[in-house]
């Protein structure tokens, strides 16, 4: 599985890429914010993005936004990592159709358990 990795934090990036690998996932690419990571996404192919909300230059929230927009990335599997857990920000989320959502702070267990859920739940849609 390739993942991107989006934080413009650079400790919550290298906290998440320290998880991932300790969840035996190798295939790890990071970038500093939505700008970056939508020039990855768009030069090369990735499995899944897990992604802040409040970054510089563009948001998490808009780089959803231009990754359901673009036909070619449509189906990506989006995971949302944020501080905010307002009932509306959560609604917001998933009427931009993300595929999970983990809340900071957060724990190895929980982003095990955030990553099973995406991977069952996506082995049953039709990509």
């Amino acid at each position: 599985m390739k993942i991107l990795v989006v934080d413009d934090m650079p400790l919550m990036r290298h906290v998440m890429i320290n998880m991932l690998r300790r969840l035996k996932y190798k295939d790890i690419t990071e970038a500093t914010d939505g700008a970056q990571a939508l020039r990855l996404l768009k030069a090369h192919n990735f499995d899944l993005l897990i992604t802040d909300l409040n970054m510089p230059r563009m948001s998490g929230k808009e780089l959803i936004g231009n990754v359901r927009q673009d036909q070619k990335l449509t189906g990506l599997a989006i995971v949302v990592v944020t501080c905010d857990d307002n009932k509306q920000t959560i609604l917001n989320l998933i009427s931009e159709k993300i595929d999970g959502m983990i809340v900071k702070p957060f724990t190895l267990n929980t982003l095990q358990k955030q990553l099973q859920y995406v991977a069952n739940r996506r082995d049953k849609l039709p990509l």
